[in-house]
């Protein structure tokens, strides 16, 4: 059973930093595209950052250039660092591994990101 284990969320004030991390329990993390998506309240949930296997990444517009996407596959996990924080990017935030030609996609549990104003 693959399991996707999200932490770091919390309270900040605008303009301040969290780093969200997700711990995979996967066989072989290197192979998988992760991700992170968050859903606001009465909003569907929406891309954020994405970076594949081999280290590219993608940025919602509206993250680019305050929140950074990495991975360590030594260690199973995915991060987020936000930085710059807006009350927009309030939200839960989840974690995703995928992998199209297993045909596999997983997803975390979610954690709560609230940024005061």
């Amino acid at each position: 059973q693959v399991q996707l284990v999200e932490s770091g969320g919390g309270l900040v004030q605008a303009g301040g930093s969290l780093r969200l991390s997700c711990a995979a329990s996967v066989r072989i993390f290197s192979i998988y595209t992760m991700g992170w998506y968050r859903q606001a309240p009465g909003k569907q949930r929406e891309l954020v950052a994405t970076i594949t296997s081999g280290g590219n990444t993608n940025y919602a517009d509206s993250v680019k250039g305050r929140f950074t996407i990495s991975r360590d596959n030594t260690k199973n996990t995915a991060y987020l660092q936000m930085n710059s924080l807006k009350p927009d990017d309030t939200a839960v935030y989840y974690c995703n591994a995928v992998n199209f030609r297993l045909g596999n996609e997983f997803w975390g549990q979610g954690t709560q990101v609230t940024v005061s104003s």
